[in-house]
């Protein structure tokens, strides 16, 4: 039988910030690890933010050495890492000087991580971060041509989420060696772009590597698991069908009473059941 690992997106289990749905959760990170424990999570994906990012745990010697603590004290993994620092500061948009020091920071991360053991460092191509033109493009590739001697030496590799359709996007990522460049499939933007998942797949799904589950409308915003036009149960069945087999990441809508772990459970749940209907044991 198969099996899949569901794990969530950090900050899932601490209250909203400033409104945002997603945001490093600054006062709680450590409580995560407890939380996750708790509620039979084994699994997360970290965040990090060009705001503040020196700061961040995962970035310092010794923030590292307690994340690596908090994972073994908790049986939590981390194998993946959402750089939201692209939708912030994308590089390939940036002046030139700038764009140096949005580089050697992304470096940085690359180093972090392959430090700490995380081996998929998912840059999204979406929202501020999305490519607009051809320029933009190949200053995108030149840019990740720059981090391929630290992918070279190490298991880690870059994961792009994108806002292509699916001929699109296979173009873009045959730009790009396999070995070291994989794609991000979310759930809930491509429903939201209305694309058709049988058509995605068909093009690129032999170069998905990881996978965000939620749930959106139709040029909609996230909603709960079920409520929009995402068919999350096809999807995971096409995956399955395609052979995929790596990871679920909840980057599910929050809670609107505040028990963010109680609906992270339920939707942890639906997936299990689903996933477990086709063979797949989670």
């Amino acid at each position: 039988m198969a099996i899949a690992k569901i794990g969530f997106m950090q900050g899932r289990f601490s209250p909203v910030e400033e409104g945002k749905i997603q945001v490093f959760p600054w006062q709680r990170w450590r409580d995560e690890f407890v939380m996750a424990r708790k509620h039979r999570f084994s699994l997360m994906e970290w965040v990090v933010e060009q705001n503040r990012l020196s700061e961040n745990p995962l970035m310092s010697s010794s923030g590292r050495i307690e994340i690596k603590r908090l994972m073994q004290d908790n049986n939590v993994a981390i194998e993946s890492v959402t750089c939201d620092t692209y939708i912030e500061e994308p590089f390939f948009k940036a002046t030139k000087l700038y764009s140096v020091q949005l580089v050697d920071d992304f470096k940085r991360i690359i180093e972090s991580c392959v430090d700490i053991g995380i081996d998929k460092i998912i840059v999204p191509l979406v929202d501020k971060g999305s490519l607009q033109n051809k320029n933009q493009e190949d200053r995108l590739l030149k840019g990740m041509d720059a981090v391929i001697p630290l992918l070279e030496d190490s298991n880690a590799m870059i994961v792009f989420e994108s806002d292509f359709g699916p001929s699109r996007l296979k173009s873009f990522i045959d730009r790009f060696k396999p070995a070291y460049f994989m794609i991000n499939y979310d759930t809930g933007n491509s429903a939201s772009l209305g694309y058709d998942f049988k058509e995605e797949f068909a093009s690129y799904g032999d170069r998905i590597k990881n996978v965000h589950i939620k749930d959106r409308k139709f040029k909609g915003t996230t909603v709960p698991l079920g409520e929009g036009d995402t068919e999350i149960a096809g999807v995971l069945g096409a995956l399955h069908a395609n052979g995929y087999v790596g990871n679920y990441i909840l980057q599910t809508a929050r809670a609107s009473n505040g028990d963010h772990a109680g609906a992270l459970c339920r939707y942890r749940d639906m997936v299990e059941g689903w996933l477990s209907a086709m063979g797949v044991a989670c």
